[in-house]
């Protein structure tokens, strides 16, 4: 099975998306099923993990609704839950009941301050999903890895994926603390991490391959070859890159030992798993 783990829908009219604006002409249009499935077919690819854009419920309820749709390619859906909202357990019991339901995503770029994920009713909260062994994306940026592996520290066993690698600063080389604070991610055996959304933290006019390569070598020697997924980060890839090119890049960059079976872990395997398809 070949799976683009980590990809986004949306209809502007709905409403949701506040950082999607005019003043992003290649983002503000309405994305959809029909729109993807060409790269997919184009590039083997069975199905996609279609991932929450907006911090809404409604918009989780949205991606059910495509999932449902009778010739989805979508496999799972990882929705949103706000943590502190004393109703969140409420809401994902709702969301469980639907079938592509496969976990949520924390959003930790979008906080001003990210040590709040290190407050007591967010561990705590985050504690009970891991031990009911739900699936978790972490949204971050490479500023917030300092807090991210404290809150790994603090809840064990927590099944987690790392989005677009913490999204280091590509664009201005940032190595040295990226790669100290993903070693110690690394370190988690249920931590895993996508090789998705590398474009858009390089120059989007002017990136070259070799500027991804030395962040997706340290990644796959970190995680290995069980613990690593490939992700488009589609449409949002298309402000530095096409789907194609995004796929290239990763390919590419591979080392020259990884084969057959390291390709289908990464190219979909690693992703069923995860998400217990």
């Amino acid at each position: 099975m070949r799976i683009d783990s980590h990809q986004h829908y949306w209809r502007i009219e709905r409403g949701d998306y506040g950082w999607i604006t005019p003043e992003i002409p290649v983002l503000y249009r309405d994305f959809l099923p029909e729109d993807l499935a060409p790269y997919l077919i184009k590039h083997e690819l069975d199905g996609t993990i279609a991932v929450q854009a907006a911090p809404t419920l409604e918009e989780t309820e949205y991606l059910f609704t495509l999932a449902d749709q009778p010739d989805s390619r979508i496999l799972g859906v990882v929705g949103w839950l706000d943590l502190a909202d004393p109703e969140h357990k409420t809401h994902f019991e709702r969301f469980k009941r639907h079938p592509k339901f496969k976990g949520f995503r924390i959003m930790i770029q979008e906080m001003p301050d990210s040590s709040r994920i290190l407050a007591p009713d967010f561990v705590e909260a985050l504690k009970g999903y891991a031990e009911e062994d739900v699936p978790v994306d972490l949204l971050l940026v490479s500023r917030q890895l300092t807090h991210t592996v404290q809150l790994l520290e603090q809840t064990p066993g927590l099944r987690g994926v790392i989005d677009h690698i913490a999204k280091p600063d590509v664009k201005n080389g940032e190595m040295d603390a990226w790669l100290q604070s993903m070693t110690q991610i690394a370190k988690h055996p249920n931590i895993y991490c996508k090789l998705s959304g590398m474009v858009t933290e390089g120059d989007h006019a002017s990136w070259n391959r070799e500027d991804f390569a030395p962040y997706i070598r340290h990644v796959l020697e970190l995680f290995g070859p069980d613990r690593v997924m490939f992700g488009s980060d589609w449409p949002v890839c298309l402000l530095a890159a096409e789907y194609d090119e995004v796929m290239s890049v990763l390919l590419e960059s591979l080392p020259d030992g990884w084969g057959e079976a390291e390709r289908a872990k990464l190219f979909g395997l690693n992703a069923k798993e995860f998400y217990k398809l």
